[in-house]
């Protein structure tokens, strides 16, 4: 057909007809919100980088997840900062840790929030690595008996889903293996499964205290040219037992997203990172865009690309402008 029986503007007019035909859905409970949790009591202090942010202690985390729960968000993911680090970020799978304490909290204030936590030793080493350090080198297999340790003890505090971050060859097996053999079965494994060493990070590794102290993390994140590799990356992932696979960052790899999307059958996750979060932010706040139209399309836009959930620092916002 061509114009004039063909006209798609007929089913713009209004909002109802828009919202009838919209082919892209986003609700809150798709959605997960990134916690940051501190040593102490009755701590919540804004994290300067990430406005509307906090460092949260454990009394808080409990009081602002109830919060989180009530505005319909689907889960929280929970990232510890130490009391204290060492060169294995042994704090990481103490089972007094910050995030496993966390846990505990979160799970007796609320009934149906779902709790993920963060599997990766960056914030909790003296060196900032996501590994074991030998001779200068982050050394793959070592790291995989720690990472399996911090995931048994996450699910032993009563965590729904732990995600493992690191990038190690090898971890969704370790950490499947581990979590079966210590009783866990039924515990699902959200794997960073493309995750490039992005630019866009810079945020959080101030609100985690997690930047390396020498080099950087290209040797085990992906290089951001790629796309055939993440497809590898997410094959191997779900060959080990990875019961959500996830593509970070977001906006800068739409193209991944889809790509993970149209070539594999499980629940497909992005995140949205905090450096993405920050300049929307910091241009909201000098009046250069509308905070709230940007947010909603950018994290369509995410959805529409073909993930099936969100991790973003938005969500709070998200759900109160769609309440």
């Amino acid at each position: 057909m061509s114009f004039p029986i063909a006209r798609p503007r007929r089913l713009r007019r209004t909002e109802r007809l828009r919202a009838m035909v919209r082919e892209t859905r986003l609700a809150p409970e798709q959605l997960v919100y990134p916690l940051f949790v501190a040593p102490g009591a009755g701590r919540r202090s804004e994290i300067a980088s990430l406005p509307g942010c906090f460092h949260l202690s454990v009394d808080q985390v409990a009081r602002e997840a109830e919060e989180i729960e009530r505005l319909g968000i689907g889960g929280v993911i929970l990232f510890g900062l130490p009391s204290a680090k060492d060169p294995l970020g042994s704090e990481g799978y103490a089972d007094d840790g910050v995030v496993q304490q966390a846990v505990r909290a979160i799970r007796a204030a609320c009934r149906d929030l779902l709790v993920i936590t963060d599997v990766c030793l960056c914030e909790y080493t003296s060196h900032g690595h996501c590994g074991v350090v030998e001779g200068g080198e982050v050394k793959n297999d070592p790291t995989l008996e720690l990472l399996a340790r911090m995931a048994v003890s996450h699910a032993k505090a009563g965590a729904h889903v732990v995600a493992p971050s690191d990038m190690m060859d090898g971890r969704v097996g370790a950490i499947r293996r581990a979590l079966d053999q210590s009783g866990f079965a039924d515990i699902a494994i959200l794997s960073y499964a493309a995750k490039y060493a992005s630019a866009f990070y810079g945020p959080f590794r101030e609100a985690a205290d997690s930047a390396p102290q020498f080099g950087d993390r290209r040797g085990y994140q992906m290089d951001p040219a790629n796309v055939r590799e993440a497809l590898k990356e997410v094959r191997l992932d779900v060959e080990e037992g990875a019961d959500v696979v996830m593509v970070k960052p977001a906006l800068p790899y739409l193209d991944v997203i889809r790509a993970v999307r149209e070539r594999f059958d499980l629940p497909v996750a992005a995140y949205n990172v905090s450096g993405e979060y920050a300049m929307v932010k910091a241009a909201a706040a000098r009046g250069w865009v509308d905070e709230e139209r940007l947010t909603k399309e950018i994290l369509t836009s995410i959805r529409r690309a073909g993930a099936d959930v969100i991790l973003t620092y938005h969500a709070k916002d998200f759900a109160r402008w769609t309440r």
